[in-house]
């Protein structure tokens, strides 16, 4: 069954290629990104199934726009999967509140605009589905990760409260954790990435499992086995990898 979709960071990455297998499938999709050829590009591949709805997802005034038709083209929404966001990473010897400020923006307050946004036209839908894309950094603190680890835990956090709150309504909420996955943004990283997925992968992976609405969908399972462990570990043992970690990075990023 064809459902209505609005997606999120649809322009690279794994939004990119989610868009292309959900279309693929047949469903409709509202795409929004900073960056309107890519969703064009989607228009014309798969003609009188997508919404280009372009905006600054940071700025509420457009997400409300973004909405505001949506609700004119479709009345109703099954599925929003908020997945734009971004990365910085934080050094330390110039700390600097504005990148979490920044970070913040991009990763937390836009998927609430985005969520503000939906939420009324979710209640309208066919069995209502709320997903978003958090990291599997939340997990386990890493060096230079405060803002990037900050912003997504407070995204995961804000998913599943609401995910209690929204059970009555029927809307199913579904927290999604990659590991590393080769886009755009983690090509800038300067220091190896185990176990690192394609976005082909992590959004085939993504695709086959949104119509079991599960929880959470956490990959890689192997790397996420490992944080977990290390997760568990005693804060003292945690603090002394970190620290090896951190030392790493630094000859790293020399």
């Amino acid at each position: 069954m064809s459902r209505r979709i609005w997606l999120t960071g649809a322009s690279s990455g794994i939004g990119a290629a989610l868009a292309d297998l959900l279309l693929q499938a047949g469903h409709h999709l509202a795409l929004s990104a900073r960056s309107v050829a890519p969703l064009q590009a989607l228009a014309q591949r798969y003609p009188g199934q997508v919404l280009v709805l372009p905006g600054d997802l940071g700025d509420a005034a457009q997400v409300r726009a973004i909405g505001a038709a949506i609700t004119e083209q479709w009345g109703a929404l099954d599925t929003l999967i908020v997945n734009a966001g971004t990365c910085e990473y934080l050094e330390v010897a110039d700390f600097q509140a504005a990148m979490i400020e920044r970070v913040m923006r991009a990763n937390l307050l836009s998927a609430s605009y985005c969520i503000e946004a939906a939420l009324p036209l979710l209640r309208a839908g066919v069995k209502p589905h709320l997903v978003g894309v958090s990291s599997s950094v939340t997990y386990l603190p890493l060096p230079r990760a405060q803002a990037y680890g900050a912003s997504k835990a407070a995204l995961r956090y804000l998913l599943e409260a609401l995910r209690i709150d929204l059970a009555a309504e029927g809307i199913d909420v579904t927290v999604i954790s990659p590991g590393f996955v080769d886009t755009p943004l983690t090509q800038k990283n300067d220091f190896p990435m185990p176990l690192r997925w394609s976005a082909a992968k992590a959004a085939a992976h993504i695709a086959k499992r949104l119509e079991q609405r599960p929880l959470e969908m956490a990959f890689p399972g192997a790397f996420i086995a490992i944080l977990w462990l290390l997760a568990h570990l005693p804060q003292r043992l945690q603090l002394a990898i970190g620290k090896r970690m951190a030392r790493s990075s630094a000859k790293d990023s020399l």
